[in-house]
């Protein structure tokens, strides 16, 4: 059986990028709060809600939430979502964390919904351009961009060889999640 999920950090792919799929944020939380997740509380334009939920499936909550999204703003944008011990597990594994040279809005996590499959793995290694280091793990793909993501070639190489199945958010915007669940779960378990 699957266990409660009180707090979900949900991230949707492609809002409010380029002037497109635009969605303001009240309104997101609105319509999370419709749909029985509570407290939602979002962070930046891009897409970011930390939520109270009872729900035990985040596939299927996941799917709610983007019939949803579509029923009400016109588009599917993929949803993926993670608790917020699945999110302390992201920042644990961050290969680049020992090092001091990092800046962390260079630093993109790549989330995904499931593991990469082998061809899509051995794709994304063989994937060959300036400066920037990837690594791959579990349900995330981590990737420095030392000059920045604007201009790589990497990137757009990645997000093909995945589909467009996943969704980056750089490494401030990460721990800044972590900190608003773990501020909700906080006040849950004391509340």
């Amino acid at each position: 059986m699957l266990e409660p999920m009180p707090v979900v950090i949900s991230m949707l792919r492609g809002v409010n990028v380029g002037g497109h799929n635009k969605i303001k944020m009240d309104a997101l939380r609105d319509l999370y709060e419709s749909l029985g997740l509570r407290d939602a509380q979002t962070y930046v334009q891009s897409g970011n809600v930390v939520s109270k939920t009872t729900a035990k499936d985040p596939g299927r909550l996941a799917k709610q939430i983007e019939d949803a999204l579509e029923r009400k703003f016109g588009f599917r944008p993929s949803v993926i979502l993670r608790t917020t011990t699945e999110l302390k597990d992201v920042i644990a594994r961050n290969p680049f964390a020992k090092r001091t040279d990092i800046d962390g809005s260079k630093l993109l996590i790549t989330f995904l919904t499931q593991e990469l499959s082998l061809e899509t793995r051995d794709t994304i290694l063989k994937i060959t351009t300036g400066p920037e280091e990837v690594h791959l793990g579990g349900r995330e793909l981590y990737i420095y961009f030392p000059d920045g993501q604007g201009r790589s070639k990497l990137w757009p190489a990645i997000d093909k060889a995945l589909k467009k199945s996943g969704t980056g958010r750089n490494w401030n915007t990460v721990t800044k999640l972590l900190e608003m669940a773990e501020k909700m779960e906080s006040l849950l378990q004391h509340g």
